[in-house]
């Protein structure tokens, strides 16, 4: 079973998401709203590291522009992408 991200860890995570792109702050406050109760430290790994791309890479893939590739592409950040765009429709903007 995997484990779910204590308050301090989630507290940390949602400060760590903060970006500077409008785009990616919607569809990060929506994954919040919608998992923040159930995230699990494998889907904390995979949200931190897109977290560490570039704003307009990050907003790619979210779009589905583009696919995880090369050290991105790994299950958890596939996991956390899936969770990221689901529900993504123009009424969520």
């Amino acid at each position: 079973m995997e484990t779910r991200l204590d308050d301090r860890s989630l507290s940390k995570l949602r400060w760590r998401c903060r970006r500077g792109l409008l785009e990616n702050d919607l569809f990060i406050e929506r994954f919040f709203r919608r998992h923040e109760e159930t995230i699990t430290t494998r889907q904390a790994d995979g949200l931190t590291a897109l977290m560490d791309l570039p704003d307009n890479d990050l907003l790619d893939l979210l779009l589905a522009r583009r696919e995880p590739q090369g050290e991105q592409d790994r299950p958890e950040i596939h996991e956390v992408l899936a969770l990221l765009r689901a529900g993504a429709s123009p009424s969520d903007h």
